[in-house]
């Protein structure tokens, strides 16, 4: 079942609290009923009793007062009869002979009386004859209320005492077990959520451990994976001393993991930058052998010429991959670069001039800013970003697209945009334009002389001035943006040392 989308989930501290004092609220609501149902059986068990033995009394000519016996239009109401009590004497015939209740007064409770109207007479009589023989039966008398009625087993005297008492008794234990249940509730709450805090104390040290390493950039450089669940929350034998133990676990086999992986990516960078540094070499002497051959005194034959053309074309392609897989081996172990002040307006509009050159089918344009647009950054590296992003434009787009290239001075950032109204990067492609020998069309580009490591090198050296590049395309518009902290900006990357130097 879905949770309605604008409510919040409740934690897990607030969840046992609610819970704890939802129960304790049960109980307390079982003791209360209980209780109350056992002081009213108790009570009107003692009520009835009474009942009885006054109706006794009175069946036997108690005295009302003194030693004197009850007159026949009196009802004997025996002494210590509850205020209020109300009674009837009936003669042989059935006729109400007497009908009086005990009102207030300075003297004995028994000693005041007031009589009875006949409604409330002919209440009294009436409860008294479903129950004659038996036990006390309830009426409600008009005007006075709710009775507790009780006839002797003649029949002619009946007796009732008021209810009120005990009405209001119970009412009473029930108010204070409310506000003590409340009060239990409250004070439940308060000490529940402290002790619930501490409970949970070690189960947030988890927690935190797990969130300082999901902060932790574990997809790139070298990692020190160093962070642990503390021992004390490490014991097996409690429930979160085994979820700090399984973390702690895991952890030891991430690191071993990165430890490995780093191992591997030094050796392969290593590799890569030991290989372009010994192949720059028998490049360079393939190049001038051929040239000089080219040269020679002796004309060569056609095939010869186009053999020799072919030579140097591929040997100055393979230097140019050489040169591109040195200079990511620079970058990926961590080389410092050579920082200083830098207007990129100029390099721009040096950029696009030879991109004109190199392209001169498709239409190409600037958009610049009145005012200088600096950077500390390598202006050799600037300057190859904005040439691979132009020549990536130039290799991927048909003749007659233009390309726009800008620069501007934003609040936070200097920005660098490369636009063109070509077909578009293919959508399978897009998360992955900036990965190494990335292509679209690999024959297209080989033809057009691409390594696949233009956009590789351009993430590369933008993330070592510490900015960002991302790309956004569908078809008739492609924009790559790169952003860059402006001169004067901290550089969280200002050494970029992902990796340990080479």
């Amino acid at each position: 079942m879905r949770r309605p989308a604008g409510r919040r989930p409740w934690s897990l501290r607030t969840r046992l609290v609610v819970s704890a004092v939802a129960l304790i609220a049960v109980v307390g609501a079982a003791i209360g009923t209980v209780t109350t149902l056992a002081l009213h059986s108790y009570l009107m068990d003692r009520l009835d009793e009474q009942l009885r033995t006054a109706v006794t009394m009175a069946a036997k000519g108690a005295l009302s007062k003194g030693d004197r016996p009850a007159p026949p239009t009196a009802v004997p109401i025996p002494p210590g009869s509850p205020l209020g009590t109300a009674g009837i004497r009936l003669d042989a015939a059935g006729r109400t002979a007497a009908a009086e209740r005990t009102v207030p007064t300075d003297g004995p409770a028994y000693d005041h009386r007031e009589p009875l109207d006949r409604a409330q007479s002919e209440a009294l009589a009436a409860a008294a004859r479903t129950r004659t023989g038996g036990g006390p039966a309830e009426a409600d008398l008009p005007g006075l209320g709710r009775y507790r009625v009780l006839a002797d087993a003649e029949g002619l005297t009946v007796l009732g005492f008021p209810l009120g008492g005990v009405h209001s008794t119970v009412r009473t234990l029930v108010v204070v077990e409310v506000c003590v249940t409340l009060a239990g509730l409250v004070a439940a709450g308060l000490a529940g959520q402290a002790l619930v805090s501490v409970a949970l104390r070690p189960l947030r040290r988890v927690a935190a451990t797990a969130t300082r390493v999901s902060e932790l950039p574990l997809h790139c450089g070298e990692v020190a994976l160093h962070e642990r669940v503390p021992e004390a929350e490490a014991d097996p034998r409690t429930e979160v001393g085994q979820v700090g133990a399984a973390l702690n676990r895991m952890l030891g086999h991430v690191a071993s993991a990165l430890a490995a992986r780093q191992d591997s990516e030094t050796r392969v960078r290593q590799f890569v930058a030991d290989a372009s540094h010994e192949l720059r070499t028998p490049l360079a002497s393939i190049r001038g052998y051929a040239e000089l051959t080219r040269r020679g005194r002796e004309e060569p034959g056609p095939d010869t010429r186009h053999a020799l053309g072919r030579i140097e074309s591929e040997a100055t392609r393979m230097t140019g991959l050489v040169e591109d897989l040195l200079l990511l081996a620079r970058l990926d172990a961590g080389r410092p670069l050579s920082r200083h002040e830098v207007d990129l307006v100029p390099l721009l509009v040096d950029a696009v001039s030879d991109a004109g050159v190199s392209g001169p089918g498709h239409r190409w344009r600037l958009d610049l800013p009145a005012e200088p647009v600096q950077v500390r950054a390598d202006p050799a590296r600037i300057q190859q970003v904005l040439v691979n992003l132009l020549a990536n434009a130039r290799s991927h787009t048909p003749p007659g697209t233009t390309v726009t290239a800008g620069v501007s001075r934003e609040t936070t950032a200097v920005r660098i945009v490369v636009e063109d109204d070509g077909p578009g990067v293919p959508e399978a492609l897009r998360p992955h334009v900036f990965e190494r020998f990335a292509r679209g069309d690999a024959s297209r580009s080989r033809h057009a002389g691409s390594t696949g490591l233009g956009l590789a090198i351009v993430q590369a050296v933008v993330t070592a001035h510490g900015g960002t590049v991302a790309v956004d395309s569908r078809p008739g518009r492609t924009r790559f943006t790169v952003e860059l902290p402006p001169a004067g900006a901290g550089h969280p990357q200002a050494e970029h040392r992902l990796g340990t130097p080479a």
